[in-house]
């Protein structure tokens, strides 16, 4: 071929290898570093990914603890039939003295979880708690027809049923018996009646 070059060692260049290396790297590039190449190029790929995989801000977590009293599935009437949604009702606490109770309602489950947080910390009360975690004396309150009474008890923990015991732990009350005076089984109604009730405490 008219392009090949005959490359002819002599005894200097025997003495010195390094030198006929040179000229045959650079008459002829060695195959091993075309791949090398293109494995480099292929690398480069892999770290641009790594980067944007890398972008999300992590997740904060909320300081209230939340627990779900209701969900249920509403239906409205419309001139074209029946339109659904759901209806959640959530309680939400700090178990610091922070608690409220909150009510969504949207065509999607996630959407009216968010309402109904957004809704329990627009109306959250702070509760006066005394030295053992209890409430400082004894309190009623009625809301419908719900009617519950609380009264400390000292080493008995937290007596409670219904849905007046998440709102009660989500505060961060212990040693407190409460007991419900009606045949409500509403629970919505029972945890309004409780945060009434923790409304009417004084420190």
């Amino acid at each position: 071929m008219a392009d090949e070059q005959e490359i002819i060692a002599t005894p200097e260049d025997v003495a010195a290898p390094e030198a006929v290396v040179a000229d045959i790297a650079a008459v002829a590039p060695a195959e091993g570093d075309r791949r090398g190449g293109r494995q480099g190029r292929g690398g480069g790929r892999g770290e641009r990914r790594g980067g944007r995989q890398g972008t999300r801000p992590p997740r904060v977590r909320s300081e209230f603890d939340q627990k779900m009293i209701t969900i249920r599935r509403v239906a409205r009437v419309v001139a074209g039939g029946r339109r659904f949604s759901f209806s959640v009702a959530i309680i939400i606490g700090n178990k610091k003295g922070k608690v409220g109770v909150g009510l969504g309602k949207a065509g999607d489950t996630t959407l009216a979880i968010d309402k109904a947080v957004r809704d329990a910390k627009k109306h959250m009360i702070t509760v006066p708690l005394s030295k053992d975690n209890s409430i400082p004396h004894d309190v009623s309150a009625k809301y419908c027809a719900s009617h519950v009474q609380m009264q400390p008890v000292r080493g008995r923990g937290l007596v409670a049923g219904s849905s007046v015991r998440p709102v009660l732990e989500l505060a961060g009350i212990s040693n407190t018996i409460a007991k419900l005076h009606s045949g409500s089984k509403n629970g919505l109604n029972n945890a309004r009646a409780a945060i009434e009730a923790l409304k009417k405490l004084k420190a």
